[in-house]
């Protein structure tokens, strides 16, 4: 065979591996509002960037007549390139090719990825379209799936994990994203479940949808396993851009510093008299992030589960900051067993990658209840303690009204290391609030007085003033400053410049055993 013929030979291999399942299969991909996998990482990626590994690769499958059926690449595409040019991995299912389903030489194509993306530090992108295991394969695919989540897990705090499910996403498919830091879906296309409808309905009876069981309204709002929800690819596609933007390439390095145009020492004057007077009223507290930050901009993850608390990312003068805020325009931002996990995890990605916490608290407790005792909130409260204790990236604090009893020191008070810790002249620092407190120290002067309502109205008046304020907590050094709300973005942007060069260690240990 001549090298000319040699060359035709590859050439027509490259293209029957472009073209995946063929033409009717991709119209297909299209006609169900969906793109193709090389289509989905030509968005994704800088023009021109991505390096495609085992183009070639076709499984090793006898049984059911594959052998008789092969196609390059398998139904998977991996490789690497570049987002902002900043090197990035990444696999993109082909469902065009056997429904994308997972053969061995298909999780062998993503382990490889994997590694190296671990060895060369540098984030992982997983872009899933799957029917799963591939059957035929039997124990190879289980074993394939199993080999991809020991992976992600010791890789866990080492690179940034994200994942897009822009198809369907089913069975043991499903952990994988689970273990990874973000899961993005899109309205529509997505689906999640570990049993598909079909099978619930034969187990259990139940009469089910696919978006009902696992569609992104479902892990968006109910299960908390969605970070965000996008109406199109492209959308997602983008979002991924934008938060990688935020990350370091590894644990081993900071956050990129982007140039920044908005004054450290910016004032908003409105924000001094932006609390209510009533302590009973909400605002909301989006409102106060968005004047502090870098040009009002706050990427929200997980926006539509445990809206009681807020997180996110930022940047204060070019830096990249977590935000964790409590929410006092739903349940009075009051801490449950949702709000306390899904915290508790942003927090543990942030001090995993560098990226320093900002907290903005106005917490009247932990919610009472039955429902929430059942749930477990002492162990899923304690999440949050945890992860806030041990977390030994810079630490920032702004109390903006109420911080009450054990939610207190939870939300990164300085008893559990906290740098910084300021509060604004309306804050609440108590056990409890007032009319609580009252009614517990002295509910036998309450009821004894000629007039019961008017005594303990006194009495409210009296803690509040002696308690329900800020200079107690600040008078014993629990406070580094109360400080005037308008000048609330340059006090952190200073507070994050002094603690630029933080460095504080936990006790030589294996790794801790946090309330799971």
């Amino acid at each position: 065979m001549s090298s000319l013929e040699k060359a035709d030979k590859l050439h027509a291999l490259r293209e029957k591996a472009f073209a995946g399942g063929g033409e009717k299969k991709i119209e297909k991909q299209h006609e169900k509002g969906k793109l193709t996998a090389r289509e989905r990482i030509d968005l994704l990626l800088d023009d021109d960037s991505f390096e495609e590994f085992d183009m070639l690769v076709t499984h090793r499958s006898t049984s059911f007549g594959l052998d008789k059926k092969k196609i390059p690449g398998d139904g998977v595409v991996t490789g690497y390139g570049t987002i902002d040019g900043r090197q990035v991995y990444i696999f993109s299912h082909d469902f065009t090719v056997f429904g994308g389903s997972l053969s061995e030489t298909f999780a062998e194509k993503i382990l490889k990825i994997m590694d190296m993306a671990a060895m060369n530090g540098a984030p992982l992108i997983g872009l899933n379209d799957s029917g799963g295991a591939r059957i035929q394969e039997g124990i190879e695919s289980l074993a394939g799936y199993g080999k991809i989540f020991l992976k992600n897990v010791l890789y866990s705090g080492v690179i940034p994990q994200i994942s897009a499910i822009l198809g369907p996403c089913a069975g043991g498919a499903v952990y994988s994203p689970a273990i990874t830091d973000f899961t993005i879906m899109v309205k529509d296309i997505s689906y999640m479940f570990v049993t598909g409808p079909t099978v619930v309905k034969a187990v259990t009876g139940e009469d089910v949808t696919k978006d009902q069981l696992g569609g992104p309204g479902i892990h968006s709002k109910r299960s908390g396993v969605c970070s965000i929800v996008c109406d199109e690819e492209e959308e997602a596609l983008l979002l991924i851009r934008k938060l990688i933007s935020y990350m370091p390439q590894n644990n081993m390095e900071d956050p990129i510093r982007v140039s920044c145009t908005d004054p450290p020492d910016r004032k908003e004057m409105w924000l001094d008299e932006f609390v209510p007077d009533n302590p009973n009223k909400p605002y909301e507290m989006r409102t106060v992030i968005e004047a502090i930050v870098d040009n009002g901009e706050f990427l929200e993850i997980q926006r539509s589960f445990a809206p009681n608390i807020i997180i996110g990312f930022a940047r204060m003068n070019g830096h990249s900051i977590g935000i964790v805020a409590n929410q006092p325009s739903y349940l009075a931002g009051v801490l449950d067993n949702d709000a306390s996990v899904k915290a508790a995890r942003f927090v543990r990605f942030c001090d995993a990658f560098n990226i320093p916490v900002v907290t903005f608290v106005d917490v009247p407790g932990f919610m009472p209840g039955t429902a929430q005792e059942y749930g477990g909130i002492i162990r899923n409260g304690a999440k949050l303690l945890f992860a806030y204790a041990e977390a030994t990236v810079p630490k920032i604090t702004v109390i903006t009204r109420k911080a009450y009893g054990g939610a207190y020191d939870v939300m990164s008070s300085k008893h559990i290391r906290a740098d910084i810790n300021y509060a604004w002249p309306t804050a609440e620092i108590a056990v409890m609030g007032p009319d609580g407190a009252v009614e517990i120290i002295f509910r036998r002067d309450i009821e004894e007085a000629e007039d019961p309502v008017a005594r303990k109205k006194e009495l409210v008046d009296q803690y509040r003033v002696k308690f329900a304020n800020p200079y107690d907590a600040a008078s014993r050094g629990y406070l580094d400053d109360v400080i005037i709300a308008s000048n609330t973005r340059f006090r952190i942007i200073k507070a994050l410049e002094m603690l630029a060069g933080k460095r504080q260690t936990i006790p030589p240990k294996k790794h801790g055993n946090i309330p799971l």
